[in-house]
């Protein structure tokens, strides 16, 4: 079956579709049917998108089963997230500066959890997809210094270092092995929902240096969802639990 054309090969406009006709009995339904936005990809992009879902993000895999290098799948990465309006500009500018990771370090056998994301990073090409808890896309990178991320979910500067994810890990090692995420957009440290026991809270005091009683910034849902990526800790709803496999890497 031919892919629906989503463009008007005369004045180049969008299409919508006016007609939907049922195969089996000949109903026909007529209206103004918009189409979404992933049939409005064009075929190349569409075919990057299956692919890089079918290997759930790992663009190592695509650049080998597409023959493409990193620099260029990058490129059709940005492209098919600039067709959906998913590419934040900013944090793009961010990562201009492309990262030569082929000299990077990675110790497999370490069990911190900052060494752990930076490797998996590595076997990526430096730039992954994850998802939130609620299942939502969330694009992570390299930045240009290479000791820190980048995320579109995160516009802040500096951006965050690596080592934050050790952090989390040593709240849930002092937990037994899990902790509350906090809300830090609605509490202050050191409220109910932003204590030092919680991901949020103790984040603010240990790695941003706020006080009792400071506004904090609330990163947690990204960096839970990296946390499950790396498959250090399970992505719960209100919580953060250290994986098993995890456990096993620490004893």
């Amino acid at each position: 079956m031919t892919k629906i054309l989503s463009t008007c090969p005369v004045c180049k406009k969008d299409l919508n579709i006016t007609c939907l006709t049922c195969e089996n009995c000949g109903l026909e339904l007529k209206n103004n049917f918009e189409l979404s936005i992933f049939d409005r990809l064009d075929e190349s992009n569409y075919e990057f998108l299956i692919e890089f879902l079918r290997n759930k993000g790992n663009l190592k895999n695509v650049q080998e089963n597409l023959g493409l290098n990193y620099p260029q799948a990058k490129k059709k990465l940005d492209a098919v997230l600039s067709a959906l309006g998913l590419l934040n500009h900013e944090v793009e500018e961010e990562e201009s500066e492309e990262i030569d990771m082929s000299n990077w370090f990675t110790d497999k056998n370490s069990a911190k959890a900052s060494d752990i994301i930076k490797a998996k990073l590595k076997e990526n090409g430096g730039r992954v997809i994850v998802n939130t808890a609620r299942g939502l896309p969330c694009d992570i990178a390299v930045a240009s210094d290479g000791i820190s991320f980048v995320s579109s979910k995160l516009p802040i500067k500096p951006p965050y270092r690596f080592e934050v994810f050790d952090l989390v890990v040593e709240l849930l090692l002092k937990n037994g092995g899990r902790a509350k995420k906090g809300n830090g957009r609605n509490n202050k440290l050191g409220e109910d929902g932003c204590t030092e026991n919680t991901v949020v809270g103790y984040i603010a005091k240990h790695y941003a240096g706020k006080r009792p009683g400071e506004s904090v910034f609330d990163p947690v849902f990204v960096f839970a969802a990296v946390l499950e990526w790396a498959e250090i800790a399970w992505n719960e709803r209100g919580e953060l639990i250290l994986t098993a496999s995890y456990k096993d890497k620490i004893k």
